[in-house]
């Protein structure tokens, strides 16, 4: 049997050297990334670096087998089209990265145990299985850190309800209270709301905000003339 003699202790040792490293600095990243909250985050990033480190290290593995090395190629970009087919996004969320991921990750599992890899397909798998069993609690504690937090980069936006006849008084009115209170805003927006109101948004150049101190200022918006409504709402969407 061919993978018999493809059995090298010490090329398994630094495979398993590159499957750590791989581990180790694609979970720094996806620490960051779970930390502020983004949706590719902890366990994803890891099986991405993996992914990748299970092709390279195959792939030198094979030099010399140029029929081999092609057909990983064609794997990798076959398995990314087969991910991207499970991710969906349903009311705005993006749902099926991590699986798409794992799929790749398995593609790169199924490409060494097609080459008689089979001691290096064993120690890949029991990464990526780590990766989406042990880490779990991890991503359980980090997101159910406060949302709030100052770490966790968000887009803050403000909005008041007011009628149509009052929009331009209400509107200047409005930044100004903003600024005033050291609130700088990006961006402004009208929408319609209902037959006679109008729905006024200003997105917040600062991404950090405490959340006591914008209730005391929603407060007093909401106090002014012909303000029918006021509230903010933070948002992690990428």
């Amino acid at each position: 049997m061919e993978f018999i003699n493809n059995i090298n202790l010490a090329s398994l040792g630094d495979t398993a050297l590159s499957l750590g490293a791989a581990f180790i600095f694609g979970g720094l990243i996806g620490l960051e990334r779970q930390y502020r909250q983004r949706t590719a985050g902890l366990r994803t990033n890891i099986l991405v670096a993996l992914g990748a480190a299970i092709f390279v290290d195959a792939a030198n593995r094979l030099t010399g087998h140029d029929g081999a090395v092609h057909v990983m190629a064609y794997v990798v970009s076959g398995i990314g089209f087969l991910g991207a087919g499970v991710i969906m996004r349903e009311e705005g969320n993006v749902r099926g990265i991590n699986t798409a991921a794992t799929l790749w990750a398995s593609g790169a599992v199924g490409a060494c145990a097609g080459a008689d890899l089979i001691l290096e397909a064993g120690l890949a798998t029991a990464f990526i299985l780590a990766t989406n069993t042990l880490l779990r609690p991890v991503v359980a504690f980090i997101n159910k850190q406060p949302l709030d937090t100052i770490a966790v980069e968000v887009t803050n936006s403000v909005y008041v309800i007011t009628p149509k006849h009052a929009q331009k008084h209400v509107l200047k009115q409005f930044v100004q209270t903003l600024e005033a209170a050291g609130y700088q805003t990006q961006d402004i927006q009208v929408h319609q709301f209902g037959s006679d109101d109008v729905e006024i948004q200003a997105v917040l150049m600062a991404s950090a905000v405490d959340g006591d101190e914008m209730d005391q200022l929603i407060a007093k918006i909401a106090d002014q003339d012909f303000v029918t409504q006021a509230f903010w709402s933070p948002s992690t969407t990428d």
